[in-house]
Order: structure tokens, then sequence, then C-alpha cells
């Protein structure tokens, strides 16, 4: 569907270095990485609105890269919304259909078609300075979609917006989007977007991409110690002591831990936070790996608590709910079992 062959520019100090990735037809791909790693440069040179030094960009197999933004069957959605404040949201729906010479009726009719499914049908006579947040951006996506873009651009779209408005425009973007077919592109800084949304997820650092994959890939096998540290995955190193009955068993400090991938010689291995049970004491289950640790500090953040877990000679991080940390009476300095599966224990390298 799009094919990024190793597009190279400058913007001002900063450069995009290369860069290569395709997407197919109705594939979800989340940009994610650090602030001024160059997503949002990634996204507007795909969009068309800076030069590039080299590379090359297709759409459906027609080369676009030397193409004006208006001629790329593409349609980019900001995160401040950059509606037009003395329209109507009818008219800032309507404004791109409006160049395609279509008769009152038609417009109208699409018009009321693309705000009955993102729920502003009601919103068509006011002015955006009259609507809340997610009201305004739902406006902003109603005026990307009527086109008909081959590509949706999404430059984080939602983190303007509170909690419980951006999870229901997730699950409204998930249908329509889903509806529409659209190909879709999103630059976000929230991993929810990416599990919520993502078929594909790729991480940038210094104007490169240095992963790309699944969400399950990315976040469960990161490429290395940045990624791993960005996405918030544990990582572990160690030595291979044995493998049998379709385990590895790796050393980590005084630790032995069991992996279901197979390993040889030293090791890094990948551990979710959330992958991790807390239990006060060893519980008859399928998980093979319950290991004595002792909570060394915790961090509310949001609606989870992190946790910094130590045992001999390792070291690693859990969440969970407030509401297990009153039930398990969780304190720092407070001995618990982790427990968590040799599947959720992956072979970095």
């Amino acid at each position: 569907m799009l094919e990024v062959e190793n597009l190279t520019l400058s913007v001002g100090d900063f450069h995009l270095r290369g860069v290569s990735f395709s997407v197919k037809g109705r594939d979800y791909l989340t940009v994610i990485g650090p602030t001024g790693a160059g997503k949002s440069v990634l996204l507007e040179a795909i969009a068309g609105f800076y030069p590039l030094s080299s590379g090359r960009i297709a759409l459906e197999g027609r080369d676009i890269t030397r193409e004006p933004p208006e001629r790329r069957e593409m349609s980019i959605v900001y995160q401040d919304y950059m509606l037009f404040p003395h329209m109507s949201v009818f008219d800032n729906i309507a404004f791109g259909l409006k160049k395609r010479r279509l008769s009152r009726g038609e417009i109208e009719r699409e018009v009321l078609e693309i705000a009955e499914e993102l729920h502003i049908d009601h919103l068509l006579h006011r002015k955006p300075g009259t609507l809340s947040g997610g009201e305004q951006q739902r406006v902003a996506l109603a005026r990307a979609l009527i086109v008909g873009p081959k590509v949706l651009l999404m430059d984080e779209p939602f983190s303007a917006l509170d909690t419980k408005t951006r999870e229901e425009l997730r699950s409204l973007v998930r249908l329509v989007i889903g509806k529409h077919g659209t190909t879709v592109i999103h630059v976000t800084h929230d991993f929810e977007d990416v599990f919520a949304l993502a078929k594909h997820v790729a991480v940038m650092r210094d104007g490169r991409i240095v992963q790309f994959g699944t969400p399950e890939e990315v976040f469960s096998r990161p490429g290395d110690e940045f990624i791993a540290s960005f996405v918030g995955t544990n990582l572990l190193r160690g030595r291979v002591e044995e493998r049998s009955d379709g385990l590895t068993a790796v050393r980590v400090g005084d630790v032995i831990l069991y992996t279901a991938d197979e390993a040889e010689g030293e090791a890094t291995l990948s551990l979710r936070p959330e992958e991790i049970i807390l239990a006060r004491e060893p519980k008859e289950c399928s998980a093979q790996n319950v290991v004595p640790v002792e909570v060394a500090e915790m961090e509310r953040r949001g609606q989870l608590v992190w946790l910094s877990l130590v045992s001999d000679g390792l070291s690693f991080r859990a969440v969970v709910t407030p509401n297990a940390v009153e039930l398990l009476k969780i304190r720092p300095g407070e001995r618990f079992y982790a427990i968590f599966k040799a599947k959720a224990l992956r072979v970095v390298k």
C-alpha cells in the first residue's frame, strides 16, 4: 500500500536518516519514540510538506515522492484539531468536498453520514470554539475521512484529551477506520494507543527507525537496551544452565529462571512488568517462575502502581493496580513472591 524507501531529509538541525518501511492496505501503524526522535517530521514528510534529500515514497505502486500534498490522497489530523474557527462544523467537514464540485445534496448526504458515524450529527450548526476537545477532534477526523484518503496520518490526536475521552475516541476510531478500510499511520506517545489500535509499531530514535514489528514483538522482544527502557520492559542478563522438557533454565544472579525460548551461553531476557503476579505465599499454579522478592520502591502513575523488586542479584519492575496494593498490603520492605510463566520470559539475544 505505502512504501517508504531510504527517506532522508534535513529540517534545521534535525535529520531523518535513511528511514525505510512499508505498510499494507488497511494496516494501522503506530510510530513511537522519545521527544525529538523525528516522529512528526516523518509524518509530514510522507504528507509532502518537506522536500527530500533522497529516498522514495510510493502509494499503491505510484511514485509520489515529488507530488504536492494535495495529490497524495492522504489526510492528516493533528493534536490541536486545526479547524477553521469562523466556519460551522458542517462547513469544516465539507471543506474538502467543495473542491470536487459535488451538488449541495451530495455534500449534505456525505457530511451527515460521516457525522453520524462519529456521533457529531447534532453539532453540525455549531462553531468549533463552542465544542469540547473530544468533539473538536471528532470533527477533525470527519473532515479527514470524508474525502476518502488512502492513508490517514494522525499526529498525537488524543494527547490533549482527558483519559475517559481518549478511551471513547479510541473505540470510535477503531470502528470507523474498520468500516472505511483506511490505512493509518499514527504518531503517539501513549502506549494505550498502540495496544488498543495498532497492528504494527515503529520505534524511532534520532531520526531512524530502530525497530519495526507487531506490538507483541516490539514490547516483548525489544531489539536493544534503549528500546527495552523506552517501552518499559525488564531486561535480565544471565547464562543458560540447561534445557529440558521444553524449558531453558537461565541463571540470573543467584536465581534460576525458566523460559520457553531456546538459548545458549549468555542470554538476555525480556519480561513485561504486567506479566508478573505478586503473592504473599508461593502458589500452586502453571507458572514456572516463582521468585522470592522484596519491594524496594513504589510509585503511583495514574491508575497503576509501579514496583521495584529485588532478589538475589536480580532486580526488575512489576505493575499492579491500587486495589492490589491495598488487598496485599504492599509496602516498601515487604517480602512477596513474584510469579510469572516461562512463556512470558522471552529471549532477546
